[in-house]
């Protein structure tokens, strides 16, 4: 009975050893399948150079297109004169331009004569010493370029005169002449229209003076000068405004012309001629 025992332990342990070796073998060979098939579906690594990089999507911006126009040739291109700062400036939004005034001309240091109703100007309406501070006689018929060829002035020779003094016959300044100047109150004692610019066009020529006298004719016509009126003045066809030779040459001007003019801040006088020698000078009575 023993043996037997025996015999059917040791049967059972064969059986039980040679099961959990078959099933080991099993496992292995089912390990050893799923690698080789890990192995078929692995994905190789990419690198990122050999990926075509998609495009970045363009930044919008808010500059305006481009054109493919080819872009003009400088020698081509045409300065056409507009009104400086149309929408800002004073010169075009509150002073008023005042269209064909008949123009005559004179001059620093010109004699009293017929041909200037016996006025001198050695002196100017603001400056006893007219002549002698501008350098001398702006000589009209002795010039060179725009300058009188015996020197160079020591003040502007673009210069002009309008029938309107802010002064009286006493010296006294006229009670309405701050309110007339809308380009701002000047210092106490100093004349709020000498010195004063304007521009003025003939055809298609504009250039720039200052204010340095008074007339051709008469000395309080507010109503032209600040205004739209003609102006009061009969002699030569309502002459309105007087300017110096570098004015008249600069135009092509006649004894007797046409112009328009306009009164015009000074930072809105280009550079030209004209602002070479700029007058600063006040008013200056003996």
């Amino acid at each position: 009975m023993r043996i037997k025992k025996k015999v059917l332990w040791y049967s059972l342990t064969i059986i039980l050893v040679s099961s959990s070796l078959t099933y080991a073998a099993a496992a292995k060979n089912i390990w050893r399948a799923g690698q080789v098939a890990a192995k078929k579906i692995e994905t190789p690594a990419v690198e990122v150079s050999d990926v075509e990089k998609t495009p970045d999507a363009p930044v919008v911006t808010d500059t305006p297109a481009v054109s493919d126009a080819p872009a003009a040739d400088a020698s081509d291109t045409k300065t056409i004169e507009t009104p400086s700062k149309v929408s800002q400036d004073k010169t075009t939004d509150e002073y008023p331009v005042h269209k064909n005034i008949s123009t005559t001309y004179f001059w620093a240091g010109e004699e009293a004569d017929a041909d200037n109703k016996n006025i001198s100007n050695l002196p100017s309406a603001w400056d006893d010493d007219w002549a002698k501070h501008f350098g001398g006689v702006d000589d009209p018929k002795h010039r060179n370029g725009f300058l009188p060829a015996a020197f160079t002035p020591k003040e502007n020779p673009f210069y002009f005169a309008l029938p309107y003094n802010d002064f009286n016959s006493k010296g006294n300044q006229k009670n309405d002449s701050v309110a007339l100047a809308i380009w701002g109150k000047p210092k106490s004692g100093d004349s709020m229209c000498k010195n004063q610019w304007i521009k003025i066009t003939k055809g298609g020529k504009t250039v720039y003076a200052q204010w340095e006298d008074v007339g051709p004719f008469g000395e309080d016509d507010k109503a032209y000068v600040f205004g739209g009126a003609t102006p009061k003045s009969k002699e030569n066809s309502h002459a309105g405004l007087d300017v110096s030779p570098a004015v008249h040459d600069y135009l092509g001007l006649s004894d007797v012309d046409k112009t328009d003019w306009q009164f015009v801040d000074a930072s809105a006088v280009p550079d030209g001629p004209w602002k070479k020698i700029v007058t600063t000078s006040q008013v200056f009575w003996k």
